[in-house]
């Protein structure tokens, strides 16, 4: 019997899509016809790659008013935000831009006697396995500087977001990239497991949680197969004494509950200077308190339901878990709040690291405000965690963030902004954020592998 991919809309929990998987015997042709494309689209100009990937996401772009109430259904990201093309687009045109100095060779010596170069050589097929909560943007990550560098890309996408892969592939080939070179997959996980150690791949470059990157570590082990992974996250803020306090809490709130929480480097915990603590969290307060929670095609809507039933039920077993510890909760059940997939936003204090909330990822619209001392406290805090993506530091000097910044675990230092992916700056993380890391020339690399020329002259 043919397994079944189904997308439970949140909004009302029917199903709005659903596409059959692909067979063992159809993946692996899948796979064969990527393999067999590979290098006629590896031998064409770059520029040409550039421009044809480039007519894809523009092609996306012409989409967008069918995508954003799409992605609503799907996944439950209100309409008024209009969707992440913006994003999709800077993070591809940055990737297209320095294309040619990522991916240009190493000269060592060109002499009378020797050549010597190093060049960037394409892994082959690509596997990408994207996730749902930024559907667009987390996969052109990948999609685009792999099939810039000459790469083939299987891209399997979540089954919560199931249209996106689809929508993408069709924009791309409508834009002139041959079928066989970005395809679209429905996989099942065994599947997925199976192909990767069948060393299908060249590479895999895996955005989700850190059980299903194990289990992709586990079907690559033996492969000497590329692997990319970034998992979970439990992103700080520190809020230090000279720090400008409205746009602290603006941009960490926002941050906290934007996209209803489900953000890879959304902001889960903030550590507020003693002396701001009780300014920023009425700001706070009054920020969550004016939200609107609803449904997310309703224009007034400023926070949507979560994507899916059990997402909300492990951010309310987490309150619920540290309210009974002693924590307290100052966001009343908003009347949008349905018991399922619809839940309040939720801002608590007299938290501790004893508590699930403020160790264990909650990808949701909750966080967790405590009050520290110094640098010192703060900084012993935000690594007392299992994860390293982002940190967000607010402060009015440089020297002292780019310190302090220096001793936390993380892949990424914010000064005074957070919640965002710059495309010049590597995106990886450490600890269980995984291994790796996407855009930026560094991420060109990382879709490559490095080839030596030692070319002797014939002398007379």
């Amino acid at each position: 019997m043919t397994q079944v991919l189904k997308c439970i809309s949140p909004i009302d929990g029917s199903v709005y899509a659903e596409r059959a998987v692909l067979s063992g015997a159809d993946a692996e042709n899948a796979v064969a016809r990527a393999r067999r494309a590979q290098r006629d689209w590896a031998a064409r100009p770059v520029q040409e790659r550039i421009d044809l990937v480039m007519k894809g996401v523009a092609r996306i772009g012409e989409m967008n008013d069918e995508i954003v109430p799409e992605l609503a259904h799907m996944m439950g990201r209100p309409v008024r935000y209009g969707g992440e093309f913006g994003g999709f687009n800077e993070r591809a045109s940055y990737m297209a831009e320095i294309a040619e100095k990522g991916l240009a060779p190493i000269e060592i010596e060109d002499s009378a006697t020797f050549r010597r170069l190093i060049k960037r050589e394409p892994h082959g097929v690509v596997l990408i396995i994207a996730p749902w909560n930024y559907p667009y943007m987390t996969a052109i990550n990948g999609v685009a500087p792999a099939l810039i560098a000459g790469n083939t890309v299987l891209l399997k996408h979540a089954t919560q977001t199931l249209l996106v892969g689809e929508r993408m592939a069709r924009a791309f080939h409508e834009a002139g990239v041959p079928e066989d070179v970005f395809q679209n997959v429905f996989l099942d996980h065994s599947t997925t497991s199976d192909l990767i150690a069948a060393k299908s791949f060249g590479f895999v470059n895996f955005t989700g949680s850190v059980g299903a990157g194990q289990t992709i570590e586990r079907a690559a082990a033996g492969t000497f197969t590329g692997v990319g992974l970034e998992l979970g996250g439990k992103d700080p803020g520190y809020v230090m004494e000279d720090a400008d306090v409205q746009a602290a809490v603006d941009t960490l709130i926002d941050g906290a509950m934007f996209n209803s929480g489900q953000c890879c480097c959304g902001i889960e915990r903030i550590y507020v200077h003693e002396n701001l603590f009780d300014d920023f969290l009425g700001r706070a307060l009054e920020i969550v308190n004016g939200y609107t929670l609803g449904n997310p095609l309703e224009k007034t809507t400023d926070i949507g339901p979560m994507a899916h039933v059990r997402f909300a039920e492990l951010v309310r077993a987490q309150t619920a878990e540290a309210i009974k510890a002693g924590a307290k909760a100052h966001i009343e059940t908003m009347s949008g709040d349905d018991g399922g997939a619809y839940l309040t936003p939720q801002i608590l204090t007299n938290v501790d690291h004893s508590m699930r909330v403020m160790r264990e990822e909650s990808f949701g619209p909750v966080v967790g405000i405590m009050p520290v001392k110094s640098d010192s406290e703060a900084l012993d805090l935000m690594n007392d965690s299992e994860f390293g993506l982002t940190a967000s530091l607010w402060t009015q000097d440089v020297e002292r963030a780019e310190a302090l910044g220096g001793q936390i675990e993380t892949g990424t230092v914010f000064m005074n902004r957070a919640d965002y992916l710059d495309p010049a700056l590597c995106w990886t993380g450490c600890k269980s954020t995984g291994k790796g890391g996407s855009l930026s020339e560094i991420g060109y690399h990382n879709l490559t592998r490095p080839k030596s020329y030692h070319l002797k002259k014939v002398t007379k």
